[in-house]
């Protein structure tokens, strides 16, 4: 090459990258334009920046956002990806895509996240950044039309000069370095009441109603706050906006922090930080489940939150990053019992005595004369994880403990006895699980007493021969199996996962046997996977005894249910009518099973079944919700055993149908549509002769919304039901069935309507039975 002409390809060379680089140094991508690795977008104006980010140095995981220019600390305020990380920048691509919208792509070519506007084809596109923080994909050739806005989709952070709508909501992040979405968001309700919200849904703390200047609750904004709180009311859409005022020093947010609390800052540039101007709650023991389950909370120490004696952090990495949210965990499993406390392998539990506590307020009262018969309830009922007892009532806890706070004084303070393991508690400290009688016996009896059951003992377990493992589960023989169910001769019913056996133990305890079907996991994912299921206890959960694993035979054994399942008792003919407030307490118990299943286990679990023949009945008629945990057991192979389930397809949430993802809101579609049976006694499909085929859900909807519940309720009643609780079984059946997931309320919302805490409003006709004939806008 001459040097001519290496001169003008180096010149050429310049000139591109200048051009390159020039493209990426302004504040918009165009159609021929796109962002990668450490390139830039700049607002005109200098105030903002868009580009990659990452909270954490040494991490692999990537993300799109915009975050102050003139501020030392990276401080995102909007992302775009903030669930989904990329983790190579230099061969990811944000650019415009082929239907005009703005994209993200990752090294694959894979679709990471997208403006999704709904753009014509006649349109050339622009993504612009705004020097007031706002990202706009916009007509190229007429800046006015704008087809997507940041604006309209905030993360975490309102900052000034941005907006936030009516029923709009900001989600903190997971933790200090995670973008994700967490568990606290803030909304601004219909009512005009900002509130703070844990899971979309629990409610910890509210401003009070605008009253055209401030937020009731918070009469310091007139005053205090360097910034003008301003609502806007227009022909398009409702929205407040705030604008710096005063002595402002630096740029100002108000987000959601991984704290749970509303945090209100301003920067300051002197100090290089960000300042807190005001907190809300102020007291971080008020936000709702902060420490998690078996966690404590206390405002005076620099780490608020400790485990419980007896529990360890789940996640020492979660606690670093200030993310509380997992709890703790027991570090030593209770033991097990049968469930009445008759048959106990080892020493049985202990409780530890929590003095000047806030109690949880989730506890259930009981009706016993003292505190031993208070602490016999608990400790016999192996849902049972705690008790208090005043001296005038009784108040125990099933599953999970939040929300406690020690060295505590005001309302709710008192005296919890927390269950453990016996060998967790020093023998001083054991609070007697023993009766009175037992306790008072002379040390010469107890040495006989405890002689005579270790006998007992050997000789039970001689006569059993089972393994006990997995901190009280029993790994069955398959031969074992196979003689204390007759050889499998005594069928209980057969279900979507296999074929469920009545057996007998030679303690003449019953037990239910399900032969799962079509299977193809190995002994040890099986072993671990049903370690999990066993750690699941509730109330309204079938307990879990035992599983066998031998060869290609997977079995798991459960508690018989004596009343069978709730189908025999609502469907088929049986001559004992449930009444309206069993039928009641049976919907509410399900509720409160499901809604530990997606909101209170470790991990979120999707039944993926529910209907009347998947809930068991008990002696009382408490409803247990049984094969729970199963569609996670079966892994891939549960898509096609879900296809050939018989019955299953009434109760299918349109999600299933359509592809989308499945989210615990499908159990909720289900839910509803059982819930409409429970009401009616009758499958939700049902042929009249006069009439032909017509669909109750349907038209369930419509003598909802027209008030005339009574002709829903089971002719076999009579009309003998509490009709304040028909009307919200009947609104709370149709607001599940919605076809919009987002339409439907949480498992934990529908236990609270059930319950009469949280008010039912009258739902709407859903649209997907629009093809049915009935208008969705009645």
């Amino acid at each position: 090459m001459t040097p001519r002409n290496a001169f003008l390809v180096l010149m050429f060379s310049i000139i591109s990258f200048a051009i390159i680089c020039s493209s990426h140094a302004s504040d918009s991508i165009t159609s021929n334009q796109s962002l990668s690795g450490d390139q830039r977008l700049f607002s005109v104006g200098g105030n903002f920046v868009l580009g990659f980010f990452s909270k954490d140095e040494s991490s692999s995981k990537f993300y799109i956002g915009i975050w102050y220019k003139r501020v030392s600390e990276l401080t995102p305020i909007w992302v775009a990806n903030r669930a989904t990380p990329v983790s190579d920048i230099t061969k990811s691509l944000l650019h415009i895509s082929k239907d005009g919208n703005l994209a993200l792509l990752e090294q694959s070519k894979s679709l990471i996240w997208s403006t999704n506007a709904t753009i014509s084809s006649n349109f050339s596109t622009a993504a612009v950044l705004q020097d007031n923080g706002n990202l706009i994909l916009t007509d190229a050739d007429n800046s006015s039309n704008i087809f997507w806005q940041s604006f309209d989709n905030p993360t975490h952070i309102w900052f000034a000069g941005s907006k936030i709508k009516l029923n709009q909501r900001i989600i903190s992040w997971k933790n200090s370095e995670d973008p994700a979405p967490g568990l606290f968001s803030n909304v601004l309700q219909e009512d005009t009441q900002n509130v703070l919200q844990w899971n979309m849904s629990q409610t910890y703390w509210t401003s009070g109603p605008w009253n055209g200047h401030i937020f009731t609750g918070l009469p310091e904004m007139t005053s205090n706050y360097p910034f003008k709180l301003t609502r806007v009311i227009n022909s398009e859409e409702s929205y407040f906006t705030f604008t710096l005022v005063g002595n402002a020093l630096g740029p100002f947010v108000y987000k959601i922090d991984v704290s749970g609390q509303m945090k209100a800052m301003m920067w300051i540039e002197s100090t290089k930080n960000w300042t807190s101007v005001f907190v809300v709650p102020d007291n971080q023991c008020n936000v709702t489940k902060f420490c998690g389950p078996f966690g404590s909370c206390n405002e005076q120490r620099q780490q608020h939150c400790s485990c419980l004696k007896g529990f360890s952090q789940r996640s020492l990495k979660d606690w670093a990053l200030s993310d509380y949210s997992g709890g703790c965990v027991r570090a030593t499993p209770l033991q097990y019992c049968d469930g009445t406390g008759s048959d106990y392998v080892g020493e049985r539990d202990k409780f530890f005595q929590m003095s000047s506590v806030r109690l949880p307020d989730d506890g259930q009262s009981l009706l016993v004369g003292s505190d031993d018969e208070c602490m016999q309830a608990c400790l016999y009922n192996c849902s049972c994880t705690a008790y208090s007892y005043n001296g005038t009532s009784c108040t125990v806890w099933y599953s999970d403990l939040y929300n406690l706070q020690d060295q505590y004084e005001g309302s709710g303070e008192g005296t919890l006895y927390l269950r453990l393991a016996a060998s967790e508690l020093p023998s001083h400290h054991k609070k007697g699980s023993v009766s009175g009688l037992v306790a008072g016996l002379v040390a010469a009896s107890l040495v006989c007493f405890g002689i005579l059951c270790i006998l007992v003992t050997l000789r039970r377990r001689r006569r059993r021969a089972f393994k006990l493992v997995m901190g009280g589960l029993v790994a069955f023989r398959y031969s074992d199996l196979q003689r204390v169910t007759k050889n499998f001769s005594d069928k209980l019913g057969a279900g979507s996962f296999g074929s469920v056996f009545k057996g007998v133990l030679p303690d003449s305890t019953a037990i239910a046997v399900k032969k799962l079907e079509g299977l193809r996991q190995g002994e040890k994912q099986f072993r671990a996977e049903v370690s999990t299921l066993g750690t699941i206890q509730h109330v309204n959960l079938v307990p879990f005894r035992g599983f066998c694993a031998e060869g290609k035979e997977r079995l798991l054994v459960f508690e018989y249910m004596p009343n069978g399942s709730l189908d025999s008792h609502l469907i088929h003919g049986n001559d004992n009518v449930l009444g309206w407030s069993t039928r009641y307490r049976i919907a509410l118990g399900i509720a409160r099973g499901l809604e530990y299943l997606h909101e209170k286990c470790r991990e979120c679990i999707i039944h993926c079944d529910i209907k009347p023949e998947n809930i068991l009945l008990d002696a009382e008629f408490n409803p247990k919700v049984a094969d729970f945990g199963l569609a996670k057991l079966l892994g891939r192979e549960f898509s096609h055993v879900l296809t050939s389930m018989r019955g299953t397809i009434g109760y299918l949430a349109p999600e299933w149908i359509t592809g989308l993802a499945i989210t615990p809101k499908a159990d909720v579609y289900s839910f509803g549509m059982m819930l409409l049976e429970i009401i009616s006694g009758k499958r939700n499909r049902k042929q009249l002769a006069e009439s032909g085929d017509y669909y109750f859900p349907a038209q369930a909807v419509v003598k909802v919304r027209e008030d005339m519940v009574q002709c829903l309720l089971d002719d076999r009643l009579q009309g003998n039901a509490n009709m304040d609780e028909l009307v919200i079984a009947c609104r709370v059946a149709c607001w599940c069935i919605q076809g919009l997931e987002s339409q439907r309320p949480t498992m934990g919302l529908v236990v609270r309507m059930l319950e009469g805490i949280t008010e039912v409003s009258i739902p709407p006709i859903p649209g997907i039975f629009r093809g049915l004939g009935i208008d969705a806008d009645e």
